[in-house]
């Protein structure tokens, strides 16, 4: 028990501390030890500081432990009143914060102990030891608003604006906070020298209320939403006279940061970069600050119509979390450039690599960024409109899709697929992101996909091909996602390339083997997703389409064999023993994948022992999304109200068409579809001639029935007259072919807008924990301690 001491050389031992017998809180000389030592950095007190001692401390002398917590707080409540002027004052504050970040964890492990930062201390009175305990601050309060003083602490954590010495020290408590915010960007034009002590000094005072707020890391995961995190709301509530400046030094930091040097390439090789420590940090306590369920609250989202500013009397006051109130606020133009380009550039840090190896540091805190990313889209609605407004979207559209192609096959990695898709589906609920996906796709990042010349489209479909057909089995859930976002877009897509056209199509071959739409009582949906997808785009973009059109021509089969899918019993039983011989869900073979872009690397699977954080699940898409239809005018009205008044017995109204009740189907199925697996090998559910009669009949193939049968003949003509074999004759004839006047009525758009709710907010919290706690390893945080919220698991 003895290396506690090692701080210094007392000889006072730890076994004093350790012992039932309680030492006096006054006793300063005894308290002193514990952070009067110059030397030590947050490594050194990890390493003194075994585990087992503090849960020792904690079982046989819980006085000792409550006196230490208590008084490293008053340390820095002192510090914070003192502004720090001294080094021997820096060094105590420092080491106080080490202690409490290295402790912390193991208070919150403990039930009991949950509650005790948030009881007073008998005698600390909010202006002194004299007055009435009424006045007494919890511990937590005291400790957060010190926390927040000491990181506006001029030459400990921001630069001095003093003349020169003789000048008086500033007065911490007289200081404007706001005029010393970390760096230039949203609301603050001045950018100050850079100064790597005040870095370093940050990082360690953010690192302790990153831990502040890890309470909910020992919390199991539960739906109900107004379990609010007490150490976060506090933080950000009106007692926070630093919330603004705070929020603002979080958020530029973040977004100003370049790391490849200052545009220099190869210049981190040149000097530590202190700065990205404290970008990492100051991301990770970003997001935990705006972890806020936006489902339960009723601040209305901004439609494209709405006149003035984010900023106006008019608005509501919004919810009670600061951090997001000033986050749903800003505004202005020159700010949304600024977010977005910084966020761009940092996405696409790992995708600079393969031009010029090791030219620029790699960030490691993508993750963080896509979350960051998400609750920016999520809580302002004119952040998400910038966005779309110009093709800016494709530099964060194509870093997310490098990032999905590459973890696909990584179990470690499951996350991170998740949130690029959830951020897809939400941007593919706007009309103008399937727009912008027209633009030519000419940056050639390495990518283990085919070669292609086209459009962003393109490369979306060929990515989610691969995702698909290659991915580990753990991403079927996120099947449906997929395609409901290729559906979004489909009405807006001016003209696919061959190969992608031809991937859509291996996609629906694959998907309507009858094995496959017998197997699980989900599997027909992605078939009503890709015949949607087929009919938005004769429909609307028949022009273009040319190899889409030859693609359908060609695989006409697979069409005419969804029309006369068998329905009786014995051949259901027929389809599913053919699964038997074929255990992959969906074969590679005939997809054509071609040979893949130079320079790249296969997706690998996790190294096996990786650490991975389990995930709660996900909402089925029919929680996740809300109808849309877009009217003629281009504006869009939800289908909601009316959908979910089915009649009691369980038949859509007359208002919806029959193609649209199958993806709103009784909940039911999405809570079987947790219960099964994909393969619903354990038996519990069997298909049905009447299960498969019900969504047959409404399969929508008249679109394409029709287009098969006008041109099939005209097709078959042309090679039989000119003996044609060559693609381009056809292609030729078809792109100036028409079928105005032939096809059906064109069916309205329809949208599936991602909704908040719930089940996402609880998905949300549960992913960034689990990355905060596998990120944070030098020190170790919250290693081995008892976390509830997620189980660490390993590959």
């Amino acid at each position: 028990a003895d290396d506690w001491i090692v701080w210094n050389d007392s000889s006072t031992s730890i076994t004093t501390f350790v012992s039932p017998q309680p030492v006096e809180a006054t006793d300063n000389a005894f308290w002193d030890q514990f952070w009067a030592d110059t030397a030590t950095s947050v490594q050194d007190v990890f390493a003194l500081v075994p585990a087992a001692e503090i849960r020792a401390v904690r079982e046989e002398s819980p006085s000792n432990l409550a006196t230490l917590c208590y008084k490293a707080v008053e340390k820095l409540v002192q510090g914070a009143e003192s502004g720090c002027h001294t080094e021997k004052e820096r060094q105590i504050v420092l080491n106080c914060c080490r202690l409490l970040t290295r402790i912390l964890p193991y208070i919150f492990e403990d039930p009991d102990w949950r509650g005790f930062f948030w009881s007073t201390v008998p005698g600390a009175g909010r202006g002194g030891g004299d007055e009435d305990d009424e006045n007494a601050r919890p511990l937590a309060e005291s400790l957060l608003l010190a926390v927040t003083d000491l990181l506006f602490c001029p030459d400990f954590t921001v630069q001095s604006h003093r003349r020169s010495t003789v000048d008086t020290a500033e007065d911490i408590h007289s200081i404007d906070s706001c005029e010393y915010i970390w760096e230039a960007g949203v609301g603050f034009a001045h950018s100050p020298q850079p100064n790597y002590i005040h870095d370093l000094n940050r990082t360690e005072l953010l690192k302790l209320l990153l831990t502040c707020f890890s309470e909910a890391m020992y919390l199991p995961p539960s739906s109900d939403s107004s379990n609010t995190n007490p150490w976060v709301q506090f933080f950000c509530s009106t007692e926070n006279r630093h919330a603004l400046p705070l929020f603002t030094s979080l958020l530029n930091v973040v977004c100003a940061y370049d790391p490849v040097g200052y545009g220099i390439p190869y210049n981190h090789l040149l000097f530590s970069d202190y700065r990205e420590p404290l970008v990492e940090e100051a991301a990770q306590v970003l997001i935990v600050t705006l972890d806020y369920d936006s489902s339960t609250s009723s601040s209305p989202t901004v439609d494209g119509t709405t006149t003035g500013t984010a900023m106006d009397d008019v608005d509501p006051p919004g919810p009670d979390n600061l951090f997001v109130n000033y986050l749903s606020r800003i505004h202005r133009e020159e700010d949304f450039q600024f977010i977005l380009k910084g966020v761009a550039r940092l996405l696409s840090n790992p995708l600079v690599q393969t031009y010029l190896p090791n030219s620029a540091k790699k960030i490691q805190f993508h993750q963080e960024l896509l979350v960051l990313f998400w609750k920016l889209c999520d809580f302002n609605k004119k952040f998400l409109f910038f966005v779309l407004k110009s093709s800016d979207v494709l530099d964060i559209l194509v870093p997310i899709l490098y990032f999905l192609n590459d973890a696909r096959a990584d179990q470690s990695r499951v996350g991170l697929m998740h949130i690029g898709v959830f951020i897809l589906l939400l941007l593919s609920g706007e009309r103008n992101f399937g727009v912008r996906l027209n633009k030519p796709y000419s940056v050639r990042v390495p990518m283990d996909i085919p070669v292609f010349t086209g459009t962003h489209a393109d490369l979306l479909i060929i990515v989610f091909h691969k995702i698909i057909t290659s991915g580990h089995q753990r991403l079927q859930p996120l099947f449906d996602c997929l395609l409901t976002i290729v559906v979004n877009v489909s009405p807006y897509l001016k003209s696919l390339s061959m190969v992608a056209a031809n991937k859509l199509l291996h996609l629906l071959e694959a998907f309507s083997t009858t094995w496959f739409l017998f197997s699980a009582v989900q599997n027909h949906h992605l078939v009503f997703f890709l015949l949607e997808v087929f009919n938005n785009i004769i429909q609307y973009q028949f022009d273009g389409n040319s190899n889409l059109v030859y693609a359908v021509i060609r695989k006409r089969n697979v069409f005419h064999q969804l029309a006369n899918l068998p329905t009786d019993s014995q051949s259901i039983q027929k389809g599913l023993q053919r699964k038997k011989k074929t255990p992959e869900p969906i074969s590679r073979t005939n997809s054509q994948d071609g040979v893949s872009m130079e320079g790249s690397r296969p997706a690998a699977p996790a190294e096996p022992g990786t650490l991975k954080t389990s995930l709660v699940a996900t909402p089925g898409i029919d929680k996740l999304t809300e109808k849309s239809q877009v009217s003629e005018d281009g504006t869009m009205r939800s289908l909601e109200p009316e959908a979910s008044q089915l009649s009691p017995e369980g038949n859509p109204p007359a208002a919806l068409s029959d193609g649209e009740l199958w993806s709103g189907e009784a909940s039911h199925s999405r809570r079987d579809r947790r219960r099964l697996s994909s393969a619903s090998s354990s038996g519990h559910w069997t298909p049905t001639p009447d299960w498969v009669m019900s969504w047959k009949s409404k399969l929508p193939l008249q679109t394409i029935m029709r287009l098969l049968q006008v041109l099939v003949p005209q097709v078959e003509k042309i090679c039989i007259d000119k003996g044609l074999t060559d693609e381009s004759e056809i292609l030729k004839f078809l792109q100036h072919g028409t079928l105005v006047g032939l096809l059906p009525v064109p069916h309205p758009i329809l949208i599936r807008k991602y909704q908040a709710n719930s089940g996402t907010a609880m998905w949300f919290r549960t992913y960034m924990w689990g990355v905060i706690y596998l990120r944070n390893v030098d020190p170790p945080i919250w290693y081995d301690t008892d976390v509830k919220l997620f189980e660490i698991q390993r590959v």
